[in-house]
């Protein structure tokens, strides 16, 4: 199984003594492979569908009546609850919405910071796109849901959530070049 782990949460330590350096398997864990993804913008976003889902108690159906034989009814379990797989899996938080100009202070440090994990040729790919992908998310600004790892790292990576056309389920977006893929 793959995931993917935002890049600006997880960081290397480097032990002095031993001098070895250690790749620490932290990071938020944003996505994994049971989700398949879809390029858009250049590459630069991944589009995830996400499905509602219901948790917790399930109501069996036996056939029995038990109103007309005397006993009571007790109706649906209130234990099960609606989540999104993606928000429930990934266990990603809510952030409170961003309008246009919050949402530019954002990405300004948001490139400053991933443009320093990146290499060579991602950072050139990356510099090359990332105004296309700002213009589309800005396009969509007042539809989006703002989510964060779990760690709610003022650092990490948003992932973006909304609703296509008409849809019931949500429609979530990463930044391509902030995931980790790392095999579990």
């Amino acid at each position: 199984m793959l995931v993917y782990k935002d890049l600006l949460t997880a960081f290397v330590w480097h032990d002095f003594l031993s001098v070895l350096f250690v790749l620490c398997c932290v990071g938020d864990e944003l996505l994994s492979d049971s989700f398949p993804y879809r390029e858009i913008e250049n590459g630069m976003l991944w589009e995830v569908s996400g499905k509602w889902v219901v948790q917790g108690a399930i109501d069996v159906d036996i056939g029995a009546n038990p109103s007309a034989e005397g006993g009571e009814d007790d109706g649906v379990d209130d234990q099960a609850i609606k989540v999104v797989d993606i928000v429930d899996t990934f266990r990603l938080q809510e952030q409170p919405a961003f309008d246009k100009k919050q949402f530019l202070v954002f990405m300004k440090r948001y490139i400053k910071l991933l443009i320093q994990k990146l290499d060579g040729e991602k950072q050139s790919l990356f510099k090359k796109h990332i105004e296309g992908a700002t213009k589309f998310l800005l396009s969509k600004i007042k539809d989006l849901q703002f989510f964060v790892g779990e760690s709610m790292h003022d650092d990490g990576s948003l992932v973006f959530a909304y609703y296509k056309d008409g849809a019931t389920d949500p429609t979530f977006l990463y930044f391509a070049y902030a995931l980790k893929e790392m095999k579990c």
